[in-house]
């Protein structure tokens, strides 16, 4: 009875190995066609960059020009920046250099990685510490609500996340401010920095993270709400309820699993919605993040410098795209 149970493992066994190098060349594919699509998406990012710039009135020379300076001196800098070449012949050169991490040179004459060397983390940590906040607040709300679907909970959750959502960064800032610092005195209303230009106390965090994160609570709560919704229909689900399993174990063994590809997309939405508001966050709360740089470099017509923020903040935007586009593969993947 038992003799025939080998020979059908050593029948299989051949063919299951045989197809996992192809699975993985599969999977390989499957993410250098994604990591194109992002290089291709950046890339036409940047030349929107530099194509906005070149229309704004003025260049970079005019822009940097200090009092007194003759029409010969701005012509100079002009032709020492590059300006008086065609647009397209100075972003094929900065496109070229780019693979090798040379951002190329600021108006001023710095160079851009060194200009970003400081802020470009300040703005990782605020941004990364506001991400993550986000996600464990939104999870907890979102499988808080879908507990006891319809209940006061459920029904409190969808109307304050509503508001959270609706509510833009700077009138969250605003609202800290004069609750958390100037009434309150909780907190500092400015950011102090360290010689190496970091913040010069954990406490300096508190409010911009909170002003980043409130509203993106609110809209991954309601993500994270509708999968579960999504998943207590599923066949799966319901036979998990139906073997007696308790709600909480039906909840985050078998509904929530299913859920992570809607969770990771919003997340990973949430990601360029968080490096944007930075920027505004960053100015008013004087964060030494990129926002500042940013603020100065539209000022000053300043083309490899704003190329460098979005290269930047477009790369880590990509790269967590890139984790949600393989949680959701993997996940859809997975699914009998």
């Amino acid at each position: 009875m038992s003799g025939p149970a080998p020979e059908r493992a050593e029948a299989v066994t051949p063919a299951v190995a045989a197809s996992a190098p192809r699975r993985a060349a599969r999977a390989a594919t499957r993410v250098g066609v994604v990591l194109a699509k992002r290089a291709l998406m950046l890339s036409v990012l940047l030349t929107v960059v530099f194509g906005a710039i070149e229309v704004l009135p003025g260049d970079a020379a005019s822009a940097t020009a200090e009092r007194g300076e003759s029409a010969a001196d701005v012509a100079a800098r002009r032709h020492l920046l590059g300006l008086d070449r065609p647009l397209w012949e100075r972003f094929g050169d900065w496109m070229t250099a780019l693979p090798s991490g040379d951002l190329g040179t600021s108006a001023r004459g710095e160079r851009v990685t060194d200009l970003l060397a400081a802020p470009f983390p300040n703005t990782l940590l605020l941004g990364g510490t506001a991400f993550a906040v986000t996600l464990a607040v939104a999870l907890a709300l979102g499988c808080w609500a879908a507990a006891r679907p319809g209940g006061a909970v459920d029904r409190v959750v969808g109307f304050t996340s509503g508001i959270a959502l609706a509510l833009p960064e700077f009138v969250v800032a605003v609202g800290l401010l004069l609750i958390l610092s100037l009434w309150a005195g909780w907190l500092p209303a400015v950011t102090l920095t360290t010689p190496d230009g970091a913040p010069a106390s954990w406490t300096m965090l508190v409010m911009p993270v909170l002003a980043l994160v409130i509203p993106q609570a609110g809209w991954n709560a309601r993500i994270v709400r509708g999968a579960l919704a999504d998943q207590a229909a599923a066949p799966h689900v319901t036979a998990a309820r139906l073997d007696g399993l308790s709600p909480r174990r039906v909840l985050l063994r078998h509904a929530l699993p299913g859920a992570w590809p809607a969770i990771a997309t919003g997340a990973a939405t949430s990601t360029g919605m968080l490096l944007g508001g930075a920027v505004v966050v960053e100015t008013l709360f004087n964060f030494p993040g990129l926002g500042t740089v940013l603020a100065g470099a539209v000022a000053d017509r300043d083309t490899p410098l704003i190329a460098g923020v979005v290269a930047c903040t477009g790369a880590v935007i990509s790269l967590v795209l890139l984790c949600a586009d393989l949680i959701r593969a993997r996940t859809l993947g997975a699914r009998p």
